[in-house]
């Protein structure tokens, strides 16, 4: 698998991984994480020009993208609990797959950590899947913060 930064020219196809991973999220019994027209394309947009979005190709396919974004993260200044330090740290947002390759975001998660010391991730407590990734690759639960619609999310760090 080759992940590489994502190009404006990808964005329709990065807008369809979103819809299938939100059909999952339903499917899973996530119904509420990615509402009201989350991720707008204008946002992903956005972190495409940041050089925050990256795609992952399987035999030249784009087959999952996620957001690696350097911190400090504003949404992450308050916590209901506590980080596990205040090492600078990088923030994982929005890995979502076309769910035909297996393992796609333990493969995003391992890229993520050759590229930094600490990372930081949130997730809906409905998002069962994603809490099982993240704590069979040495997250731990840190406390809850709030996303910017007001919506609780369970927060996650690992340091190495």
């Amino acid at each position: 698998m080759n992940i590489r930064k994502a190009k404006t020219t990808d964005l329709d196809h990065l807008m369809e991984l979103f819809e299938v991973a939100k059909q999952y999220m339903v499917a899973s019994g996530n119904p509420n994480q990615w509402i009201q027209g989350y991720p707008s394309r204008e946002l992903v947009g956005e972190q495409i020009a940041q050089d925050w979005c990256y795609v992952c190709e399987e035999e030249g396919q784009i087959v999952a993208t996620f957001c690696f974004i350097p911190g400090p993260d504003p949404t992450y200044a308050h916590i209901e609990g506590q980080w596990l330090s205040n090492t600078p740290y990088y923030v994982i947002h929005r890995i979502a797959s076309n769910g035909k390759v297996k393992g796609v975001a333990d493969y995003c998660l391992r890229w993520c950590r050759e590229r930094c010391r600490s990372l930081r991730v949130d997730t809906h407590e409905d998002n069962k899947p994603m809490q099982h990734i993240l704590y069979k690759n040495g997250f731990r639960y840190c406390g809850i913060i709030r996303v910017a619609n007001g919506t609780e999310r369970l927060a996650f760090q690992v340091d190495f």
